[in-house]
């Protein structure tokens, strides 16, 4: 593994699938901008941005030379995949994605964990809610594999190196791999 392969980086997979814990672990690891695409997005009060304002504001995050992009917003995909290098798909178990969905839902609701511009989650909103991010993942985990395979394969996206991290384990071995690299 060749570190300086690695410049401009978006980690993708389905919501709860840990891109983020991931995203800001890489980041350290190779002492990289780490760019939340969340953040980007949410206004207070869970407001959402305009797709111009939503790209506006990404378009310059991804100006700097070296980034960890954490996030999927599929329209965004030209977008952030058009100077990317490299993307690492967090494709976990639907069990264990499942998993992490509601646990990662209740601990933010019961601690009442401040997320993007000020939004905290809900008990309500996670799991009693058409805009609940757990019934978001269970509606959309097989399609966003679907989609993940047909880019891996896709002519439009060669110039870029997937790469497909199936465990927790797997993940961590890759970036106990990059801090050796680190490390010479």
């Amino acid at each position: 593994m060749n570190k300086t392969l690695f410049r401009r980086i978006n980690v993708v997979g389905t919501s709860g699938s840990g891109k983020s814990t991931f995203s800001r672990q890489l980041a350290d690891v190779l002492k990289y901008p780490y760019i939340e695409m969340d953040a980007l997005f949410w206004k207070p009060d869970w407001e959402q941005s305009t797709d111009k304002e939503f790209f506006a504001k990404l378009e310059k995050y991804l100006q700097q030379t070296t980034w960890i992009l954490d996030g999927n917003y599929s329209r965004t995909t030209n977008i952030k995949w058009k100077e990317v290098d490299t993307v690492i798909w967090l494709n976990y178990s639907w069990q264990r994605t499942v998993y992490q969905s509601i646990t990662r839902a209740i601990k933010r609701s019961l601690f009442k964990q401040t997320l993007w511009a000020g939004n905290k989650e809900s008990f309500k909103k996670s799991f009693f809610s058409r805009d609940s991010i757990i019934l978001w993942m269970l509606q959309n985990y097989h399609r966003q594999q679907q989609q993940y395979l047909m880019n891996m394969n896709d002519p439009q996206w060669r110039h870029i190196q997937f790469i497909r991290i199936s465990n927790s384990k797997h993940a961590k071995q890759f970036l106990q791999q990059l801090q050796n690299l680190s490390n010479d």
